[in-house]
Formats: structure tokens, C-alpha cells, sequence
């Protein structure tokens, strides 16, 4: 088994670090959800000129979606560097497509990152601050390039290795 997973370890790595993500934000609104709301609902009050009344609400809703797309990507991006594993690509391909979809556990941290920053800077301006975008842009453009990858390997027989 260690020959045939080396290749897409790395991927693999990317991919249970979102999932631990995930489940660890899950476990962490179980035991203190408060925390979080808490976090939201001062910020909101201190700045409130880049407020208004959903605020704290579509916030804390941030909060909800970086668990529930960590979690969710990362058990489809597990599945597909299974399949990557098992794909007839040569070990370097095989790598890259594995990196590729791990990247994809990266757009969960978009919607962290505007939970994180818009107590205090504003919903709008967290959505289109730069972090959020970074993650946005590399998490669903790695994931989508993984995919295709993997797609044309799977459907069309290209990037086969040569053996």
C-alpha cells in the first residue's frame, strides 16, 4: 500500500487537515458556541456604523458555512484522491492532481476569514478583502484544476503514464 499512496500524499495531507478543520470547528461550536457568537455580537456593538440589524446573525452564518464546506469538501476531495491514487496518471500527475484537489480544502477558510473579519470591518468589506479572495480564488481553482485533470485521466485516457 505505501507504493501505490506515496504519490498522492501530499494531497492527501492537504485533504485531512480541511476535514480536521471542519470537524474541529464543529466540535468547537459544541462546546462553546457562545465564544463565537459572543466574538460577533461585541464587534457588531463596537462597530456598529458598518452594521445594520442581520448582521450578527449572517455572521455567526459565516461561521456555520467554513464547518459545513470543510467538512463537505473534504470528503469528496478524499474520495477523488482515492480515485487519483487508482488513476492510470504517472506518479508526478498523480501528485499534482492530489495537491490540486487538497487546495480545494482552502475555500472553507474564505468563509472563516469573513466571519473572522467582518465584526469589525464590515460584511461587505470582509467579502472582498483580500484574504477572503486568496482563499476563494486558489481553493476553487486548485479543486477545479484537480478535477479536470483527473476527469480527462479517467474519461479521455490522457496524462497516462508510460510503463
Amino acid at each position: 500500500m505505501g507504493d501505490v499512496i506515496k504519490p498522492v500524499k501530499i494531497g492527501l495531507a492537504i485533504v485531512m487537515l480541511a476535514l480536521f478543520f471542519g470537524v474541529g470547528m464543529g466540535v468547537s461550536f459544541g462546546i462553546s458556541e457562545d465564544t463565537y457568537k459572543s466574538y460577533v455580537s461585541d464587534n457588531v456593538a463596537k462597530y456598529s456604523d458598518v452594521h445594520d440589524a442581520k448582521s450578527n446573525s449572517k455572521i455567526w452564518r459565516y461561521a456555520q458555512r467554513a464547518h459545513f464546506h470543510s467538512t463537505g469538501i473534504a470528503a469528496f476531495s478524499l474520495g477523488l484522491v482515492i480515485i487519483t491514487m487508482f488513476s492510470s496518471m504517472s506518479a508526478g500527475l498523480k501528485s499534482w492532481t492530489s495537491i490540486f484537489i487538497g487546495l480545494g480544502g482552502l475555500y472553507p477558510l474564505s468563509w472563516y476569514s469573513m466571519f473572522y473579519l467582518a465584526p469589525t470591518i464590515g460584511r461587505s468589506a470582509a467579502h472582498s478583502h483580500m484574504v477572503t479572495e486568496i482563499f476563494a480564488y486558489i481553493g476553487v481553482s486548485g479543486l477545479l484544476l484537480g478535477m479536470v485533470m483527473l476527469s480527462l485521466n479517467l474519461f479521455l485516457g490522457m496524462f497516462k503514464d508510460s510503463y
